[in-house]
Parts: C-alpha cells; structure tokens; sequence
C-alpha cells in the first residue's frame, strides 16, 4: 500500500489511544503506534490494518528524549514527514491529598504527561513548520480546567498539557500547522477504572457526570476531526467531551 500521511498515536496501546489510532486509519495512512506495552501496540496495528490503513508498532517512554526521537525517525521512514501527532501518553498516578502524595509519583506523571508531551512537540513541530502543514492533538482532560481533590499529579499535570497547547498553538499561528486539545471527562477506560478502585478506598473522589463515562470512539471521533483538513481554521481549541459535566 503506498502511504500518503503518515500519524503517530503515543499511548495507543488501548483505551482512547487504541480508539484514535483506528479513527486514523484508513487506506494510504500509516499509523505509528507509541507505546511501552509492544503486546498492547501489536493488538492496536491489527485493528488499525483490519481498518484498511498500515500500521507499525514502536515501543517507547515518553519522557525519554532518546526514544521519542526513535519514533519520530520511524514516523519519518514512511514519507519523510508527520501529518499527523496525537499526544494521547498518560499515566494516573495516585489517589493521595498533596500532603501524603509520593514525590517519585508525582515526578512519573509529570514525566509522562507534561515531558511527554513536550518532547513530542519539541521534536515533531520542526518538520511540520518547515513543510507548512501538520496537525497535533494534545489529550489533555477535564481536570485541565477544574480542581480534583486527592488527584494532585493528575490534576497539575493536565493543567500543564493545557498551557504547552495554548503555547504551541500561538507559536504556530498561520503556519499552516495546528494545535489543538481535546479534554475528555471520565472516559470508560482501564485509567478511569484504576482511579475510581483508588478513590472507592478514600471514600471517592467528588465529581458529577450528568449522564455516563464517555466512550474512547466518542473522544477519537473528535481527534479525527481535528487532525482533518475540515478542522483546517482550528488552531489553540480546547474540545471539553464530557456530556455537560463541567456545566452542571
């Protein structure tokens, strides 16, 4: 199959990653798959080629300057350029109030939420600049915009993936590139169900959904849009995809 865009989808191996790699997919479409679970990624290249696209699997940290420059130089194999970087790697960590919150976990989130992301930017940016076209879509969350207790890391780290969009977005501003952001609520995942066990042993984490937890495909669906020529004037949003939680 000859490629014509090629994305990259960093923490594909499942949940929302999974869902926007096979909203990507399509015949002429190469989709990276970045994740540090190869059995995970493997499963995702399957559905991604069951889907009609090429897929290609790179088991990689995030937060490791070395191998997101590996799965850049992968990306770049295809076509000898990115169309498309959904930023999606994320971790939880724990389900603590500031005071009792471990440092080591606080440095893992940060490291994959906010380094990650950054490195991602950091090496993906140039080249789509230098050809004057190129989408990212950052996952952050609905925790970018409100106050959790007992979600510290989480909640500081997506406030961080907010500020590095509105940063990014302004630096690129009539480039021909885009950056945007996409902020799911609760979304029925394998994170979501790790935090809500945690939180069931504090007595919960207070929060209010109007209607039910998102699914993957209904976050994706908004990813695809974003890195579409359709979404071709939309630069610096932030999607909120929460079924009105953050209204209510």
């Amino acid at each position: 199959m000859a490629v014509a865009r090629v994305a990259v989808v960093t923490g594909g191996g499942g949940g929302i990653g999974r869902a926007i790699a096979r909203a990507l997919a399509a015949p002429g479409t190469a989709v990276v798959v970045v994740d540090r679970d190869e059995s995970l990624a493997a499963q995702t290249v399957a559905e991604v080629e069951e889907a009609g696209g090429a897929g290609e699997v790179v088991v990689a940290d995030v937060s490791d300057p070395a191998d997101v420059q590996r799965y850049v130089e992968v990306a770049l194999r295809h076509t000898g350029r990115i169309h498309v970087l959904a930023n999606n790697a994320g971790i939880e960590g724990v389900v603590a109030p500031l005071a009792d919150y471990p440092l080591e976990t606080f440095d893992a989130v940060m490291g994959v939420n906010v380094r990650g992301v950054f490195l991602g930017l950091r090496h993906v940016l140039p080249g789509m600049l230098a050809a004057g076209s190129g989408a990212i879509v950052n996952t952050a969350s609905t925790s970018s915009i409100r106050g959790r207790a007992n979600l510290g890391g989480y909640v500081a780290s997506k406030h961080a993936v907010l500020g590095l969009t509105r940063v990014a977005a302004a630096e690129v501003a009539g480039t021909g590139v885009r950056v945007n952001a996409v902020l799911p609520g609760p979304v029925r995942t394998r994170m979501i169900a790790s935090i809500n066990a945690m939180a069931a042993d504090r007595g919960g984490v207070a929060r209010a959904v109007p209607t039910r937890e998102a699914e993957p495909e209904e976050v994706a669906g908004v990813v695809a849009y974003l890195a579409s020529d359709a979404a071709a004037h939309v630069n610096g949003a932030s999607w909120v995809i929460d079924g009105g939680s953050t209204v209510s």
